[in-house]
């Protein structure tokens, strides 16, 4: 992992009582809950397609400007599919795909390779994530 001192963008997001919301307050939304199936808000599986779409297409716009002038076109769909393991534990599917018009197939093709060598969840790289769970401190909210 890169030094900490490095990092460029920062955010944390807060979920409890059937919401999620950013710190900045840029994202509030209600949650629906795969064990409450009365919730209404996003599920889990909306939540994991908007923030794959979203990385992917910084990244794509980015590769789009090295590539093309079109990097305004950039349009990224991406779906995503939660299950369960034999023993429980939740596993998830995303498929995101990558269009910009005004690319020929090479360029569109360049631009995909070069935007998911970009983001940190790279379809062939799983090791440049990490995910730390712990316990918060008593009353720490």
């Amino acid at each position: 992992m890169p030094d900490p001192s490095s990092w460029l963008h920062e955010a944390s997001a807060t979920a409890t009582g059937g919401h999620v919301r950013t710190d900045d307050g840029g994202l509030s939304t209600a949650l629906a809950s795969p064990l409450a199936p009365h919730c209404t808000g996003l599920t889990p599986e909306q939540l994991l397609a908007a923030a794959f779409a979203s990385c992917l297409h910084h990244a794509a716009v980015e590769a789009a400007g090295e590539i093309t002038d079109e990097a305004h076109t950039v349009q990224v769909t991406a779906e995503a599919k939660l299950g369960r393991d034999d023993d429980g534990r939740y596993r998830a599917d995303v498929h995101a795909s990558i269009s910009s018009a005004g690319l020929s197939r090479e360029q569109l093709a360049e631009l995909v390779a070069y935007a998911d060598r970009l983001w940190p969840f790279s379809s062939d790289d799983s090791s440049r994530h990490r995910l730390t769970v712990s316990a918060a401190e008593n009353g720490r909210h």
